[in-house]
């Protein structure tokens, strides 16, 4: 295991492992024990009660942050004509069709998100060993698949995130900065985590949501009680 230095150790001295900490107490402490000299992503890890080998408990979707990432998002649209146009004016960076697709096998990959209409997924299906190890592949379950490229467009600018289930049953989704105010990160994170117990699938058994986390960039994870968050 690698070695921590100094100022995440003492960074970590700051956390009492036997208290139970509510959303914004941890965001606090996560914000108190930034290291970096840059503005750190505040990140959250959820623990869910599913298991990702069946199909029935895959978990994937998205979710518009309301106070946004801190991040400028930098979107392509596959489309033609009419949503082409409507892309534009949505404000998408990015917008084509075969060509754009010849540029990405070229190996171009100054983009975010990818976002395709219906009618385009035929060219773009032929990125999928491009896209999809990247996460970039659109697909229906996000949104990113769909005729309403101005809302799927505006919603990505306006600060949604995509999260997917992994392996040992986690989900990991940015929050934030850490420049924002405690209250606006504590309600992205409730966002977040009112979606996954939305998009629950019904197949999962026993306790749900088993423990949740929050942390910078650089800095310790700092647990949050589950029985602190008022879950429906």
């Amino acid at each position: 295991m690698a070695k921590r230095g100094k100022k995440y150790q003492d960074a970590v001295k700051l956390i009492d492992k036997e208290q139970v900490y509510n959303t914004e107490e941890a965001i606090e402490l996560v914000k108190k024990t930034s290291i970096a000299n840059f503005d750190e992503t505040v990140e959250a890890a959820v623990r869910l009660g599913v298991d990702p080998r069946k199909n029935d408990q895959q978990l994937r979707g998205a979710v518009v942050l309301p106070h946004g990432t801190g991040k400028t998002q930098r979107v392509l649209v596959f489309a033609k004509g009419d949503k082409a146009q409507e892309a534009e004016q949505a404000g998408a960076d990015f917008v084509g069709e075969e060509d754009l697709v010849n540029q990405v096998q070229q190996g171009w990959f100054d983009f975010d998100v990818v976002i395709a209409t219906p009618d385009m997924m035929a060219q773009v299906g032929k990125l999928g060993k491009i896209l999809g190890p990247k996460g970039l592949m659109p697909n229906p379950k996000t949104g990113t698949v769909t005729m309403d490229v101005t809302k799927a467009v505006e919603e990505v600018k306006a600060g949604k995130v995509e999260y997917r289930v992994d392996k040992s049953g986690n989900i990991h989704a940015p929050i934030g900065k850490i420049s924002f105010e405690t209250e606006k990160l504590a309600e992205n994170f409730k966002a977040l985590v009112d979606a996954l117990v939305k998009a629950k699938p019904a197949a999962a058994k026993g306790t749900y949501v088993r423990g949740t986390a929050v942390a910078s960039t650089m800095g310790p994870g700092v647990t949050i009680s589950t029985s602190t968050l008022n879950l429906k």
